[in-house]
């Protein structure tokens, strides 16, 4: 990867890493739902006037709208809004790409291989000992919500899949047109037209630039750069870098919100960051082991 490309990469994983601080900030002053279907609104509007539609089935635009994009937003703003920290939430919801296995086993009848599943029990051991410490910094609701919001991103990885190679960007702008309305729908009935008004009428320049960085910074530019890393660079050396991002939540969160890890929780997250990076890295350095022992078609 050239140079140019590698600063790209650390810049997409430096704004989707920070981007759970900034979610956490949103929330104090904006309601869950509410914050969801603004985030959306001004992702799709006025992006969706210069981005072509993807070419792929009505069907799957809005399946992929209701999984990665609805699903998973509303129960990872649900899951920060009643106890769960920013920093184990940017960790807990890497857990999607073990569910994007499983999902994929189920519905597209891939196999799993053996790297996988150690790493699986390797971050389920994680994710376990994470769940036990529920406490002050950390909600047991909190933490089954942010599980919840990762199997609908994962689900959302197989709608990727299923619809094969579009253009990453349009996907996700014109699949930001599907949730405004159901967040919507969900902030009345769910906080109430009390709270959505005083959210609007309380709306300060914290929440205007909250919503600018999760539009514009996570959703367009983080996407934006992360598909012409990958229309440059096979899958497997542009998705490594996604191991950084519960890194950057964590210390971030640590510096900027003064929030700090148990000490399950720090053990736990040790577990969770090496299971990914079996899940990751461990076919390639199987295959290299092989190699080397005069063996590669084992």
């Amino acid at each position: 990867m050239s140079p140019k490309d590698l600063m790209l990469a650390l810049v997409v994983i430096v704004v989707w890493g920070m981007n759970f601080v900034v979610i956490r900030v949103g929330l104090d002053n904006i309601p869950p739902m509410l914050l969801g279907c603004l985030r959306f609104m001004l992702a799709a509007f006025p992006a969706i006037l210069f981005i072509k539609r993807p070419q792929m089935p009505l069907r799957w635009l809005l399946a992929y709208g209701a999984t990665i994009s609805l699903g998973q937003f509303a129960f990872l703003f649900s899951a920060m809004k009643v106890g769960m920290p920013a920093g184990l939430a940017s960790l807990v919801l890497q857990s999607q790409a073990f569910f994007t296995l499983f999902f994929a086993v189920l519905f597209l009848g891939e196999r799993l291989r053996l790297t996988n599943l150690v790493g699986l029990v390797i971050a389920a051991g994680g994710l376990l000992l994470i769940g036990m410490q529920g406490d002050r910094s950390m909600t047991l609701a909190g933490f089954a919500l942010t599980i919840c919001a990762a199997s609908m991103w994962a689900l959302g990885n197989i709608v990727t899949r299923k619809v094969g190679k579009v253009n990453l960007v349009g996907l996700v702008v014109w699949g930001s047109l599907i949730p405004p309305i159901p967040f919507f729908a969900l902030s009345w009935m769910l906080e109430g037209p009390v709270a959505i008004e005083s959210a609007l009428r309380g709306f300060s320049l914290d929440s205007a630039l909250v919503l600018l960085y999760l539009a514009f910074g996570a959703t367009i530019l983080g996407y934006g750069l992360w598909s012409r890393l990958l229309s440059r660079y096979p899958a497997n050396t542009v998705a490594p870098f996604s191991l950084l991002v519960p890194v950057v939540g964590l210390t971030s969160a640590a510096l900027l919100l003064d929030e700090h890890l148990g000490f399950l929780q720090g053990v736990g997250a040790v577990l969770v960051m090496l299971g990914l990076a079996v899940n990751v890295g461990g076919g390639w350095v199987a295959s290299r082991l092989r190699m080397a022992l005069g063996n590669p078609a084992a």
